[in-house]
């Protein structure tokens, strides 16, 4: 994940978090709608920067180790 893949991750994750308290949600549903309102808010940035810099903002690589077989 580069730097700025996780800056929009932590951007969609605070929005939602503080659209959530505002509005005080309660229940799957509420939290869900705040939680699209949230991922949008990213969404829109992540769009503008990548029209910005004309690079796109997710990468393909994955950091995490490659799982080890089950097999033999």
């Amino acid at each position: 994940m580069t730097d700025l893949e996780l800056i929009s991750t932590m951007l969609g994750e605070a929005s939602t978090t503080e659209i959530a308290r505002r509005n005080d949600a309660q229940g799957f549903v509420e939290n869900k709608n705040s939680a699209k309102q949230g991922g949008t808010i990213a969404g829109d940035a992540r769009k503008a920067l990548e029209a910005k810099t004309g690079k796109p903002v997710l990468s393909k690589g994955n950091y995490l180790p490659a799982p080890k077989s089950l097999g033999p």
